[in-house]
């Protein structure tokens, strides 16, 4: 019952359901999945890093970037991962800013990187190595609709964000019944913490918006509901439906 009162704002803002096919891959296809999440949640926090060295006050862009930087070398393996592990996880005392894209921004970032630490611990713990893996064509996708001219620039990188957000929970919800128990219990556990985040990112984009943004919402999940159903030859956590052989 629970999920299903968190899913439901998700279901109604998606435009479409994770493939079946793409979901019978997944137990097969475990490490791929937690290499790509963990790559995952590191560009989330990177993407909000971003925004706030593009919106943002120049302080708290410059900590965000020197909080970010461990993370970054255990992703791009300027630091083993056993090392990265037993660093101290640190976070910068920010003042606080009458602002609301910067409050939601640095705890979103806060977010995404005990995620990913959380990653890179079951991954070391089940002896998951930490190659380099491409990403799939979904968000740099989505992320090329955005329009180049501000705000609605600003508009359409919160909009794809929200997707982003609203996909990863979806999909955490249905491979639940295809992994193992340990695995179900921590995908249960970001579903939780990360099923309203798509909506606070809409809220942040209809803040700076003039105008309604229904349109551009409905327009950029046509895209993405698009990238979800249609055959992908590249197996990866918010890749399309696998392409039959």
């Amino acid at each position: 019952m629970q999920m299903e009162l968190l899913l439901q704002p998700i279901r109604n803002f998606l435009r479409c359901e994770t493939p079946k096919a793409w979901l019978e891959q997944v137990p097969n296809q475990l490490h791929t999945i937690l290499i790509d999440h963990a790559n995952c949640e590191l560009k989330a926090a990177q993407a909000a890093v971003r925004m706030l060295k593009l919106y943002g006050p120049k302080p708290v862009a410059l900590a965000c970037l020197d909080w970010i930087k461990p993370y970054e070398d255990a992703a791009y393996g300027r630091t083993a991962v056993a090392e990265f592990l037993q660093l101290p996880i640190t976070r910068p005392n920010f003042t606080r800013y009458d602002d609301p894209l910067v409050e939601k921004l640095v705890m979103l970032i806060r977010e995404e990187l005990h995620h990913f630490h959380q990653v890179l611990t079951i991954m070391a713990a089940r002896q998951v190595d930490y190659p380099f893996q491409s990403s799939s064509r979904y968000a740099p996708t989505l992320h090329r609709q955005c329009r180049t001219h501000e705000p609605a620039r600003q508009v359409d990188m919160l909009i794809v964000g929200a997707y982003i957000e609203a996909r990863s929970c979806e999909r955490f919800a249905a491979m639940i019944d295809y992994v193992d128990d340990e695995l179900a219990a921590f995908y249960w556990s970001l579903l939780r913490s990360e099923a309203r985040h798509f909506e606070d990112y809409l809220a942040l984009a209809q803040s700076i918006s003039d105008t309604s943004i229904a349109t551009r919402v409905q327009q950029l999940g046509v895209i993405e509901a698009e990238l979800i159903k249609a055959e992908d030859d590249c197996f990866r956590f918010h890749s399309g439906s696998p392409t039959e052989t």
